[in-house]
C-alpha cells in the first residue's frame, strides 16, 4: 500500500519509525457544480486516491518536511513560521500556522513525509487533501481537540493565506467529512451537512481527465460571480428578502426575467436550477435510483455548457460520447471549468471497454492522451496506524 512506502522513506530519512499515519482523501462532487458561492448545495464524495502523512514529534523547534512525490525537502522553525519559496511547501506551513492563530498550541517541532496518489491537475482536490492531513495529523500529534468542521476551516484558510488561492469550502470538507458508501448534502449556507446513501453494486464512478485547463479558468470565474450578484443585487428590487440565488425560486427568476440583462439571466437560470438538481439527486439516491441520478448529472452538463459556458469543446466531446451508450447512466463535466475531468457513472462489467473506446476516440479527435481513474467512495481523513507509545 500507498503509505507503507511513506512510512519506509520516514524511515530512511528520520532514522526511526514514525508516531503517526495518516491517509486523507480527494474529493469528487457528484452533483452541485458553482452553486457553492452562491450559498447553494453541492454533492461530494471522498476517495479512494489519497495523500499519506507519516509524522512524528521531535524534541526541539524544528519542522522538518519531505515531500515523497517531488523527492524535495524544507525545514523551518517554529520560532519562525514564514512563506516559504517551495510552493508545496505553504500549504502544510499554512495549515501550521492557521492551527496557531486559532490559539492552539504547538509545543515542539515534527518530523513529517507525505504523498499519494491524487492525480495533480485532474481537479480532485491534491491540495485541499495535503490540508485536511496535515492539520488532522497535528490534531492527533499534540492532542488539540479541534473539531472537523474546525480542522476544514483552518484548511480553507491555510489555502487562502499561504497558497494564495481564494477557495470554497467543499473540497476540504468532502475530505475531512467523507464517509464510505455515502455522499454528503453539504448546505453551503450554513455548513450543515447529511449523508446519503450511494449504493452502486452495478456501477463504477470513472473519471476521465481531459488533460486541459484553458488560461480563461480563473477571469471567467470571477466574471460568473460577478454576474450571479448583478442578478441578486436586480432582484432585490422585487424580493428584497433574498440575499443570495439560493433564496430564488424558478417562477421568482422567470418573473424578473424582463428586467435582467440576457446574459445574466441565463447564469442565474443554470444556478437555480442546479440548486433544484442537487435535491431531486438527493431523493433519488433515497430510492436507489441511480438512473434518475444520471440523468441529473446530464441536465447539470448541459446547464454548464450551454447556460453557465463554463465548458470546452474537449469536455463536451467526452460527455457527448457517452450519450449513445447504454453502458453510461451518467455523465458531466466536474469542476470549474474550461478543462480538468468529466465523471461518469459506468456499468462495471462495461467499465474496461469504455475506458480504451473513449481514450481511443479521444486520442484521434484532439492528438491527446486521456487518462481515466475507477474510483469508489470512502471514508475521510483517518489514522492508519499510530505507535504504542505517548507523545
Amino acid at each position: 500500500m500507498y503509505y507503507k512506502l511513506i512510512n519506509q522513506k520516514f524511515e530512511d530519512i528520520f532514522d526511526h519509525t514514525p508516531f503517526l499515519s495518516v491517509r486523507a482523501p480527494g474529493r469528487i462532487n457528484l452533483i452541485g457544480e458553482h452553486t457553492d458561492y452562491n450559498h447553494g448545495f453541492v454533492l461530494p464524495a471522498a476517495i479512494d486516491k489519497a495523500i499519506y502523512f507519516a509524522i512524528s514529534p521531535r524534541n526541539d523547534q524544528e519542522c522538518k518536511l519531505y515531500s515523497y512525490d517531488l523527492h524535495d525537502s524544507h525545514q523551518f522553525s517554529l520560532e519562525k513560521i514564514e512563506k516559504s519559496d517551495k510552493g508545496w511547501a505553504n500549504f502544510l506551513i499554512g495549515v501550521l500556522a492557521e492551527i496557531i492563530k486559532k490559539g492552539h498550541k504547538i509545543p515542539n517541532g515534527f518530523n513529517v513525509v507525505f504523498g499519494g496518489d491524487v492525480p495533480l491537475g485532474a481537479g480532485l482536490s491534491s491540495s485541499a487533501a495535503v490540508e485536511s492531513g496535515m492539520g488532522f495529523a497535528l490534531n492527533q500529534l499534540f492532542n488539540l481537540g479541534i473539531s472537523k468542521l474546525d480542522l476544514a476551516l483552518i484548511a480553507q484558510q491555510a489555502e487562502h493565506n499561504f497558497a494564495g488561492v481564494k477557495c470554497g469550502i467543499m473540497d476540504m470538507f468532502a475530505s475531512i467529512h467523507g464517509k464510505k458508501n455515502s455522499v454528503i448534502k453539504l448546505d453551503c449556507q450554513d455548513l450543515s451537512f447529511e449523508y446519503f446513501p450511494f449504493h452502486a453494486p452495478d456501477y463504477t464512478i470513472v473519471l476521465c481527465n481531459s488533460g486541459i485547463k484553458h488560461n480563461l479558468g480563473d477571469s471567467e470565474y470571477n466574471k460568473r460571480r460577478a454576474e450571479c450578484e448583478e442578478g441578486v443585487k436586480i432582484m432585490q428590487n422585487a424580493f428584497p428578502q433574498i440575499n443570495s440565488l439560493r433564496d430564488v425560486s424558478a417562477q421568482m427568476l422567470r418573473s424578473q426575467s424582463d428586467k435582467l440583462p440576457s446574459i445574466v439571466y441565463k447564469r442565474c437560470k443554470y444556478v437555480v436550477e442546479e440548486i433544484e438538481r442537487v435535491t431531486i439527486a438527493c431523493e433519488a439516491l433515497e430510492k436507489d435510483d441511480l438512473v434518475t441520478f444520471g440523468q441529473k448529472m446530464y441536465e447539470t452538463h448541459e446547464g454548464l455548457s450551454q447556460e453557465y459556458e463554463v465548458s470546452c469543446i474537449e469536455l463536451d466531446f467526452l460527455v457527448e460520447q457517452t450519450l449513445s451508450l447504454e453502458t453510461v447512466i451518467g455523465a458531466r463535466m466536474m469542476g470549474g471549468g474550461f478543462g480538468g475531468c468529466t465523471i461518469n457513472l459506468v456499468k462495471t462489467d462495461a467499465v474496461d471497454t469504455f475506458i480504451e473506446e473513449i481514450q481511443t476516440a479521444y486520442n484521434q479527435t484532439f492528438n491527446t492522451e486521456l487518462h481515466s481513474y475507477k474510483v469508489n467512495i470512502t471514508n475521510g481523513v483517518e489514522e492508519i496506524r499510530k505507535a504504542q507509545v505517548s507523545v
